[in-house]
């Protein structure tokens, strides 16, 4: 009986693996992007709107007082550009810095939701205001009252998370600050990168997509 020879797996699947993957990672990257640049921008604007409104009594009358999310915690509006800012630096580092910016993305995002959770149901920030307007340190609100924005400051908040979330998970999967000329400029380090770029056989499929994900052009045999 003659012996059964075992045939080579089909190169497509490797290429196909390699596809999807890059597909994936396209997508995590564009949804981390979008989730968190709205997190953080929605998160800025319910910042500076009314959280909480109450009355003051001023002369056996009653004035009414009002405090915006920074009067009652600057913290969501901090971490909000915290999350933006290390949303654009996941870009600029690899491996384990990158892990490390996307730890601090989650962590803002999360930092954002809970800390307007906490904030939007205190009157700390009423009294003051009421103190304010009265010139009475012991003056207080009453009538108290609260606004949905603390809430849609801790959904934006949640939408950093998610982002951070998706960093963490699909980062290594993203593209980065192309370091082609960060080992110099010059003549010698172009001639440098010319040698360590692989040969492109356009005749090769898997060669040409093989560039595609390092983007590089596969028509360029400068």
């Amino acid at each position: 009986m003659e012996g059964v020879t075992a045939l080579p797996a089909p190169r497509g699947t490797t290429d196909e693996r390699r596809a999807t993957g890059a597909t994936s990672g396209r997508r995590s990257l564009a949804a981390a992007l979008l989730l968190g640049a709205a997190g953080a921008a929605v998160a800025l604007i319910a910042s500076g709107q009314i959280w909480a409104r109450g009355a003051a009594t001023v002369g056996g009358g009653a004035v009414t007082v009002t405090a915006d999310g920074r009067d009652v915690t600057g913290v969501p509006a901090a971490l909000a550009v915290v999350g933006l800012a290390a949303l654009v630096a996941v870009f600029a580092v690899r491996r384990t810095g990158r892990l490390a910016v996307a730890l601090v993305l989650a962590l803002s995002g999360a930092g954002t939701a809970v800390s307007a959770l906490l904030g939007g149901t205190g009157s700390d920030a009423l009294d003051e205001k009421a103190a304010q307007t009265t010139g009475d340190s012991s003056a207080t609100v009453h009538a108290l009252s609260h606004t949905g924005w603390p809430y849609v400051a801790a959904v934006a908040g949640l939408l950093i998370l998610a982002a951070g979330l998706l960093a963490v998970g699909y980062g290594r999967r993203w593209p980065a600050m192309s370091g082609r000329y960060e080992r110099g400029t010059g003549a010698a380090g172009l001639k440098a990168a010319a040698r360590r770029r692989p040969v492109v056989d356009p005749d090769r499929p898997e060669d040409v997509w093989k560039a595609l994900d390092r983007g590089e052009d596969p028509t360029d045999l400068s």
